[in-house]
């Protein structure tokens, strides 16, 4: 088994002092086997993770990779939320033992007037050992402190979500006239007391940066579409891009339209030809490919069927794969957060080699458009939003 970073034993044993514990732990740094050292050094009837359905069968390959554990329950939080069923069967499962809990990716509870956050603060008041974890350091917004350490121990904060409100933040409030009605909403302007904040809470969180010998390097590299596709592409949008349509559609054709825009032209010859030419000159046992559409995933894996190929939904969170050091991304995602959490799974604790990450540019208005999107952490239904169609059908 693997030996333990500096990190993950200092982890252990400053949490290990507690029963409740945050790990707020950078992409790559290890949490995952930091929080089932913590969980197999107590005596508890069995496990139930809370992390989102995506990553439940990368949790339980985890546990078991590193020696696995007794009565073990993932579930997914969106389930929890979702179905009555499945929220009592945890209740009741937690009401007849000595639980450990664990709220992976702990912002899905920020929000305390969401379901899943109510669900999962009432779950906690039934367990004596809990931890929650996520990939970045403490949240900025205050407000999503609360309703996690709720979860941990209101003994942590010892305030209602009011009297936290009260004390830390400072709001502005705008009031708008549409017609004859008005509306009133309260924005945070300014926060007080941050000082006093982190420290009631500081002995029971461990926060830690990914920190790695090895580098990032990142290629844009450019193919063609045909002359045949070229005109599809351009068919597609003069078809659906129109005001009239948008307009009577409510706008929810756009991100439609330029998904069967991409779509059309996956398995573009020129795609493959450019393919091939960034593996001539990798290690192909080490190159994980990412995909967007069934059609290039099988595809690609005809080609080549020796070669890991991944999709964005289902492979961007939760995996381990740093025995891979080369990302190509076959098909653009559209979803920033994908993207990152993607260069992560080569990128993390025990990578050995510098990783290289290449992104496959077609010569049409929608690959660049996605490029300064994703650079900017913007949506394209945001961009759309803020430019209107016109200039949209100028830039597509």
């Amino acid at each position: 088994m693997q030996t333990l970073l500096d990190n993950q034993i200092i982890a252990i044993e400053k949490i290990q002092k507690y029963k409740v514990g945050a790990l707020f732990m950078e992409m790559g740094t290890g949490k995952t086997r930091t929080a089932y050292e913590l969980i197999k050094s107590v005596e508890c009837d069995g496990l139930v993770w809370l992390t989102p359905f995506q990553n439940k069968s990368n949790i339980g390959a985890e546990i078991e990779k590193w020696g696995g554990l007794a009565n073990v329950h993932i579930i997914g939080i969106e389930t929890l939320s979702s179905s009555n069923r499945v929220y009592l069967e945890v209740t009741k499962l937690l009401t007849e033992g000595n639980y450990f809990l664990v709220v992976d990716e702990s912002l899905k509870i920020k929000n305390f007037e969401a379901i899943r956050t109510k669900r999962i603060i009432e779950l906690g008041k039934l367990c004596d050992y809990k931890l929650i974890l996520n990939g970045t350091p403490l949240t900025r917004n205050l407000l999503d402190v609360w309703s996690q350490f709720e979860f941990l121990s209101p003994k942590i904060l010892n305030m209602g979500l009011s009297e936290f409100k009260n004390t830390f933040c400072e709001y502005t409030t705008i009031t708008k006239r549409i017609g004859y009605m008005e509306f009133t909403k309260e924005f945070i302007s300014k926060y007080h007391n941050v000082e006093h904040l982190y420290s009631m809470i500081s002995h029971y969180v461990y926060e830690c940066d990914l920190s790695l010998s090895v580098k990032q390097k990142y290629e844009d590299e450019s193919y063609e579409l045909s002359e045949e596709e070229m005109e599809r592409y351009k068919f597609i949008k003069e078809k659906y891009l129109n005001n009239e349509k948008l307009q009577f559609l409510n706008n929810n054709i756009f991100l439609e339209l330029t998904q069967k825009m991409q779509h059309d032209y996956c398995l573009s010859e020129g795609k493959f030809e450019l393919l091939e030419k960034i593996l001539s000159k990798v290690d192909k046992s080490k190159v994980l490919i990412y995909t967007k559409y069934i059609a290039s995933r099988e595809e690609i894996n005809k080609r080549y069927p020796n070669i890991k190929v991944l999709s964005y939904g289902m492979h961007s969170f939760g995996l381990n794969l740093q025995d891979y050091n080369t990302t190509i991304y076959f098909d653009k995602t559209f979803d920033y957060s994908q993207m990152i959490q993607s260069r992560f799974r080569t990128y993390r604790t025990g990578q050995e080699l510098d990783c290289t990450y290449y992104s496959m540019t077609g010569n049409v208005g929608l690959e660049k458009m996605i490029n300064e999107n994703i650079n900017k952490k913007q949506s394209l239904l945001d961009y759309f939003k803020q430019v209107g169609v016109e200039q949209i059908k100028k830039e597509l």
